[in-house]
């Protein structure tokens, strides 16, 4: 059967990069892998990955591709003439598995590996005002540093971590599945490339400990639940000497007895007296920065919303400052005297001989229900 081209099997151009070649060939690897294609479509997986391998050896290889792209098939393949060398061996599949996937599965190419900390979180919670003007906290926070022993390596100090013994120092180990050379973390030094003979006193080996350290967070203004402020390099130690990793702190803005906040405005709800709604006045609010007066018109129904500029919030990342909504709720007088239910009556007596000139509402929505009723026949 004759084979097919090396480009299409990878499906990408003639001119396709490096990079591009490594992608095709990392996608369709992991699609046609055999252990992914168990059952009845395992013999044709198989074959397709065998083809998928074989075109991107040649291809990644500058000169067999050179060889490839003059005289195709018969510039690669050792039995028919050409220079190209076999698929087999040293130089086969399993150098091209590892350098592929290598970086999925974590390989690391000898010696010992130095990896960075962890990230860590902190969760901060604030008060509304000093989310919104901003603060400086203090913070005490558990995590792991290098030992100071010695120095984040693990072993006694005039002491060295020594070349694993079981995989000769490079971190990974070969596993030989039939066809398959699979690479996997060392088991012994887990991936590290070395070990410790001789354990430091202090940290037993581990490089790092764990402490306590007591930070300075400067928090800006305008800040919301769900923002984070990153410490770079608070986290934890890395290994092996490696860098350390951050800190991420996480506001959360605690409920506020007055106001409530969307994005860069405030709410609060202001309480009046009927009379007050009726006949209108002046009203003392308070804001974040102090008192504002609140002019309340005649007439004013329950549930208007009333805006106050430029009493919000400063955005954190800039712009203009947010408003304070205040939403007026009309409250129904309780505990009444009998005088003053009297008083009540004899002022809402009034009221209905006006008619809908002092009610608008009611009338309106009074028309609406008796049309409604008219029209189911009730």
């Amino acid at each position: 059967m004759a084979k097919r081209d090396y480009y299409e099997v990878l499906g990408v151009s003639r001119n396709a990069s490096e990079a591009e070649l490594k992608k095709a060939y990392r996608r369709l690897a992991m699609k046609f892998h055999p252990d992914r294609n168990a059952g009845d479509d395992s013999t044709e997986a198989e074959l397709k990955f065998k083809e998928v391998k074989e075109a991107y050896e040649v291809l990644n290889d500058a000169q067999k591709r050179a060889a490839y792209d003059q005289f195709g098939h018969a510039g690669v393949d050792p039995s028919m003439g050409g220079g190209g060398g076999g698929f087999g061996g040293a130089g086969g599949f399993s150098d091209i598995f590892g350098d592929v996937f290598g970086d999925i599965f974590g390989g690391a190419r000898g010696g010992s590996r130095v990896n960075r900390g962890a990230d860590l979180r902190y969760n901060l919670e604030l008060s509304l005002e000093d989310a919104v003007s901003g603060t400086t906290v203090q913070i005490r926070v558990p995590t792991l540093v290098a030992c100071k022993a010695c120095k984040g390596s693990g072993a006694k100090p005039g002491t060295s971590p020594v070349a694993c013994t079981t995989c000769g120092g490079r971190g990974q180990v070969r596993i030989q599945q039939g066809f398959f050379s699979l690479q996997q973390t060392c088991p012994t030094c887990r991936g590290k490339g070395s070990m410790v003979e001789d354990p430091c006193h202090v940290c037993h080996g581990q490089g790092r400990v764990q402490e306590h350290k007591t930070l300075s967070v400067k928090v800006p203004p305008g800040v919301d639940t769900g923002d984070r402020i990153r410490l770079a390099g608070e986290g934890e130690g890395g290994e092996n000497g490696g860098p350390a990793g951050d800190l991420y702190v996480q506001v959360n803005v605690k409920p506020h007895p007055i106001f409530s906040r969307e994005d860069n405005h405030l709410f609060c709800e202001v309480p009046i007296s009927f009379v007050i709604a009726a006949l209108g006045g002046d009203l003392e609010v308070p804001t974040l920065d102090g008192k504002v007066k609140l002019k309340i018109p005649p007439g004013s129904q329950s549930g208007k919303l009333f805006r106050v500029r430029g009493k919000g919030v400063s955005p954190v990342r800039g712009g203009p400052q947010g408003d304070l909504l205040c939403r007026v709720n009309v409250e129904t007088p309780v505990n009444l005297t009998e005088r003053q239910k009297a008083l009540l009556q004899e002022f809402e007596d009034s009221v209905q001989e006006g008619g809908e000139t002092h009610n608008p509402h009611s009338s309106t929505w009074l028309d609406s229900v008796k049309k409604f009723f008219e029209k189911i026949g009730l």
